[in-house]
């Protein structure tokens, strides 16, 4: 008879990442029955997947995200979210992904079970198949519970595609909703900051917003999801890759009172802090308000607004109009505002 894990009170161990029976019993018990589907069946080290049609967008990410449980999700839902939203940036539809885990040995079973589960939710919410994966174990002190590396891959229908246009003078960014709101989330819940607030992570999957977004055959000339270093990390990125000028309008910025409120107890620039359920988009001034308009028909469009420009200057960088009516540099973070975040 085969012997049964105890998802209430069992750790885990160094024995459950060494190829042995105590590995098979935790794939077996665990991850092969949460994230069943016919290629996992297959039982082999890789997933041999069907023949696809189009191109193919394929990416890969690591979660490091403490604590691994925060209001709003967890370290789980977010590792299928964010791989699934890297995806859709560019038009793909998401349809695989691999996930490996590496776990620190003492990591109660139980949170490993609950991780595990939100994950096969999160991929059944977003339409995908986790079709392939590994586990490790560390020594205790080694690792801080769980991380989460995965793969992704898509398909890019030729029909509905980003444009990937050159920006020009003129062009807009738009974002879907409020900014900042997964980095504060996770801020609340550390041990050395435990600050009350009801904001939790917007941390969701983004392709049914694009799917809706790209039937509508807008001219998009190309998206990205702003996570690490938040909405000025992304665009000091488009500014450098594109040798242009970028005006903030901070009076257009969506944040709520929570958000504004706990940034500003703790000092910090809500520009800088990651998102998990939000794009940014770069159109011409001519297809800007038929965007928005789209975007806020959408459940997770409906705070969109218009939040800078591509301006005409030879000057390269990030720049923002302030509420007061003057100028100040965004530029990259030289360190860390907030580490561990995803």
């Amino acid at each position: 008879m085969a012997v049964k894990l105890n998802f209430n009170s069992a750790l885990v161990d160094l024995s459950m990442g060494a190829g042995g029976k105590a590995m098979n019993r935790l794939i077996d018990q665990l991850m092969r029955k949460a994230f069943a589907n016919e290629y996992l069946a297959q039982n082999e080290d890789q997933a041999i997947l069907p023949k696809l049609n189009g191109k193919l967008a394929f990416t890969t990410d690591s979660f490091v995200v403490s604590p691994y449980f925060f209001p709003g999700g967890d370290i789980g839902s977010l590792a299928v979210y964010g791989t699934v939203n890297d995806l859709c940036m560019s038009g793909a539809k998401a349809l695989y992904i691999s996930v490996g885990f590496i776990l620190e040995e003492g990591l109660p079973l139980k949170d490993l079970k609950k991780i595990v589960y939100s994950m096969a939710d999160a991929a059944k919410t977003a339409g995908v198949k986790i079709v392939t994966g590994d586990t490790k174990v560390v020594e205790k002190g080694k690792g801080d519970g769980i991380f989460i590396n995965t793969s992704g891959v898509g398909v890019i229908d030729q029909n509905a595609s980003v444009s990937h246009q050159k920006v020009q003078g003129g062009d807009k960014i738009i974002i879907n909703g409020n900014i900042a709101e997964h980095g504060v989330a996770v801020m609340s819940k550390r041990a050395n900051l435990d600050f009350m607030t009801d904001v939790v992570s917007d941390a969701i999957a983004l392709n049914g917003l694009v799917e809706h977004l790209l039937s509508q055959n807008l001219n998009i000339k190309m998206m990205r999801d702003p996570t690490r270093g938040g909405i000025a990390a992304t665009l000091n990125e488009w500014a450098d890759k594109y040798h242009c000028s970028i005006v903030v309008d901070e009076a257009t910025l969506p944040i709520s009172q929570e958000v504004e409120s706990a940034c500003e107890l703790l000092g910090l620039d809500p520009l800088f802090i990651a998102n998990e359920g939000k794009l940014l988009i770069v159109c011409s001034n001519e297809d800007s308000q038929s965007i928005l308009a789209h975007l806020r028909k959408h459940p997770l469009g409906g705070n969109a607004q218009i939040i800078a420009e591509i301006s005409d200057t030879k000057t390269q960088g990030v720049q923002m109009k302030t509420a007061f009516g003057g100028m100040r540099r965004v530029d990259w973070l030289t360190g860390e505002q907030l580490p561990r975040i995803c």
